[in-house]
């Protein structure tokens, strides 16, 4: 799919607050980001740093990732590429030394620019071995919970935090909210999800796409309105790095959060079955190659399933730092509590 060159844009339309207004939710940034760190350290967490320019941005599927080159000292030239997260790195640095940890990474996203969107932006990814998919749901939510008062308000919703977050099915929320009674049951069958949740299917529209339009438009405006969602267990194909549930192989050990209607992050009990993780990238590379064709390619990270035969069980979740930030300040534009952001051209007042 060719790019397409964005017009320039006035600073007055994509910056009406200038730096100086925006103080208030940049020190709060800072705070936010003091508290964080205090608790994954209190909690025994060790925090590492990961290369950001790598010969492997990541695998999933439609994701663009940021070209650069590197010289050697003898003018060699070798492309690599702004990672999309920082997961691959930090898998070899759990299976080495088998211990907690966390980090704050700058990652890179071309082709994404929204109110909740931006192409570089602050992920806070963490792992910890030898716990599952609900222990870490439990960890999140008291992290959640340490950072906010007991009720949040943002924008229109008044969010209770003081009770155990809501943990919903995949295939529970599409009952509920997408009129659709048995998801798993559709899954590569386009035809059969439109026929199940009574939409009609768009021309060339596939399952994966129908799936996505069915959750944008009737599952996530109805959760996390109240109180924080932990949307669980995802069909298979749309978790190429999370492990299969031992109860049904059709679902991988997945959630999303969700909070006020942001999606917040991203959880995965981590697969570390090295040949399987390597045939699912390896499908996930065909159907990229197809969908996009113009788009550039990449090694398969060997170091990263060499490691996998060394992890222990481990569960890992990616926290979008920025929008946390959002929802303490009450903001919904994710530039409003950014330092600078040139990718869309933001501004900075002088004070004489």
């Amino acid at each position: 799919m060719p790019t397409t060159e964005l017009p320039l844009t006035t600073h007055t339309q994509l910056d009406p607050l200038h730096l100086k207004d925006r103080m208030p939710y940049l020190m709060r940034r800072s705070l936010l980001r003091r508290a964080c760190r205090c608790f994954f350290e209190s909690r025994g967490y060790i925090e590492v740093e990961t290369p950001y320019a790598v010969n492997t941005p990541g695998e999933e599927v439609h994701l663009l990732p940021f070209v650069t080159e590197y010289e050697t000292p003898t003018g060699l030239r070798h492309r690599l590429f702004l990672h999309t997260s920082p997961e691959f790195a930090m898998k070899r640095i759990i299976a080495a030394i088998n211990l907690p940890i966390f980090q704050f990474a700058r990652v890179w996203r071309n082709a994404e620019n929204s109110s909740q969107h931006t192409s570089e932006f602050t992920m806070l990814e963490w792992y910890r071995p030898n716990i599952g998919l609900d222990e870490l749901m439990e960890e999140t939510q008291t992290l959640i919970q340490s950072l906010f008062p007991p009720t949040l308000q943002y924008g229109s919703f008044n969010i209770d935090l003081s009770q155990p977050f809501e943990r919903l099915t995949l295939e529970e929320a599409f009952q509920q909210y997408a009129h659709c009674d048995d998801l798993l049951s559709t899954q590569g069958d386009a035809q059969k999800l439109a026929y199940a949740a009574q939409c009609p299917l768009r021309k060339g529209e596939s399952w994966e796409d129908l799936f996505f339009r069915l959750l944008l438009e009737r599952v996530e405006p109805a959760i996390g309105r109240t109180r924080p969602t932990f949307l669980t267990h995802w069909p298979i194909e749309q978790a190429a790095l999370a492990c299969k549930s031992p109860r049904d192989p059709r679902v991988a050990l997945r959630f999303e959060l969700y909070l006020a209607g942001i999606e917040l992050a991203n959880a995965f009990e981590e697969l570390t079955d090295a040949t399987e993780q390597r045939d699912r990238f390896e499908k996930d590379r065909f159907r990229r190659t197809n969908l996009y064709p113009h788009r550039p390619h990449w090694p398969i990270d060997d170091s990263l399933l060499t490691a996998l035969s060394y992890m222990p069980r481990c569960s890992g979740i990616a926290l979008g730092f920025d929008r946390l930030v959002m929802l303490a300040c009450s903001t919904p534009r994710i530039q409003d509590v950014l330092w600078i952001n040139d990718h869309i051209t933001a501004t900075i007042s002088y004070s004489s």
